[in-house]
């Protein structure tokens, strides 16, 4: 996981339309090699970088969100550039729009963030080859075995604000 000292860090689109800034580490990285990541990214896997909304400044420009459906069957808002559609980050229904999952390849040093784990490889490419020292799950992951303990508790803070949310949907707000 990078170094908190390492933020803020920017990124944005290809013709620079919408530009954003991460004000401080996320979460946690997930290499996703489902095959809806696949088809989503049209390639063999989804590099996501999950934090805090509120922890995404957006500097310029404003992404249209665009409802794109999931394996879940939840869906997932897919939050793209109106000029070049470039995907930067995804809201997913468990969260909604308290967590953002960053596109990793959208950030202007993407070699920053590398994956903290490998997901859903059990549907992986069979040529990706993935390093020995990564953690990687044929599924889904138990979040308190591998999440560092300041993101669990981040993610604990969170909790309530992604119930109100889940309750608002509830209510049809």
């Amino acid at each position: 996981m990078t170094n908190a000292t390492d933020y803020p860090i920017e990124g944005g689109c290809d013709c620079r339309f919408v530009r954003y800034r991460l004000l401080s580490a996320p979460l946690f990285v997930h290499c996703c090699h489902c095959r809806w990541c696949q088809r989503e990214t049209g390639a063999s896997f989804a590099l996501n970088a999950m934090i805090e909304s509120d922890r995404v400044e957006r500097l310029a420009g404003a992404p249209v969100l665009v409802d794109t459906p999931s394996q879940s069957g939840r869906g997932q808002r897919i939050a793209r550039c109106p000029t070049c559609s470039v995907a930067l980050w995804s809201h997913y229904a468990g969260a909604g729009p308290v967590l953002s999952f960053i596109r990793v390849g959208t950030l202007d040093d993407p070699d920053r963030l590398p994956p903290d784990i490998h997901i859903f490889t059990a549907s992986k490419q069979p040529w990706v080859v993935l390093p020995e020292t990564m953690p990687a799950v044929p599924e889904y992951y138990d979040r308190e075995q591998y999440w560092p303990r300041e993101s669990l508790a981040r993610r604990e803070a969170l909790l309530p604000r992604i119930e109100a949310w889940r309750v608002s949907q509830r209510n049809g707000h």
